[in-house]
């Protein structure tokens, strides 16, 4: 049984790992994975696992807050935030499925989640191309992909989730009335939310993304 409030980020799921969360079938296939990939000189590293509701907010109301004191208006602050970033009670992340991975053999890249940096002939090339290659053979499937034809979210190399879970939850998680969830929390920007904003949010954002991760 999910709840709406594991949907969200406001559950208490039973997580494992050290300072980097998640749920136990993602992590034993997480390590399964790293393990191999260390065979191929590639070490993969997680920077996120799992995301709070709360931690969410505050990424969102210190961008948020950001680009209202460089000028922008709420509607444009708002659009250019969800170029990268979720607005709070949608993020995967709140799933504990789902991973943002970088090489740790090359932790000392000035900007770690930056697509540039799987480039052909930079740091994390090596670790994108083992990953396209093997990943789905541990479950994991990259959510943002490159697919010219995809709308919502720009290309995250970094961004895996592990399927065998993450689809459960994105087919409940479509069944939650998020407008009148995400108003009720009354976070920065959150009063800008209108229907037609929100369905096109969910439509492209959550919505379109790999087919892989798709119920």
């Amino acid at each position: 049984m999910i709840s709406i409030e594991e949907l969200i980020g406001k559950g208490s799921p039973h997580l494992v790992g050290e300072e980097i969360k998640f749920r136990k079938e993602a992590y034993d296939a997480l390590l399964s994975m790293r393990n191999d990939a260390k065979k191929s000189g590639v070490l993969i590293t997680c920077v996120s696992g799992y995301r709070s509701f709360n931690r969410q907010k505050s990424i969102w109301e210190r961008k948020y807050r950001n680009y209202i004191a460089q000028g922008l208006g709420p509607i444009e602050s708002i659009k250019k935030i969800i170029r990268f970033s979720t607005i709070p009670g949608t993020s995967r992340h709140h799933w504990g499925t789902d991973i943002d991975i970088v090489d740790g053999y090359h932790f000392d890249v000035p900007h770690l989640l930056a697509p540039s940096n799987f480039d052909k002939d930079k740091p994390f090339y090596k670790l994108g191309q083992w990953l396209e290659t093997h990943a789905s053979e541990y479950g994991f499937f990259q959510v943002y992909t490159n697919d010219p034809g995809r709308k919502g979210f720009n290309h995250e190399p970094w961004h895996y989730s592990y399927q065998p879970l993450s689809v459960d939850y994105l087919k409940k998680y479509k069944e939650l009335d998020i407008l009148s969830i995400l108003q009720a929390e009354k976070f920065m920007g959150s009063e800008h939310f209108s229907p037609g904003f929100i369905d096109g949010y969910i439509k492209d954002h959550v919505l379109d993304i790999n087919p892989k991760l798709l119920p």
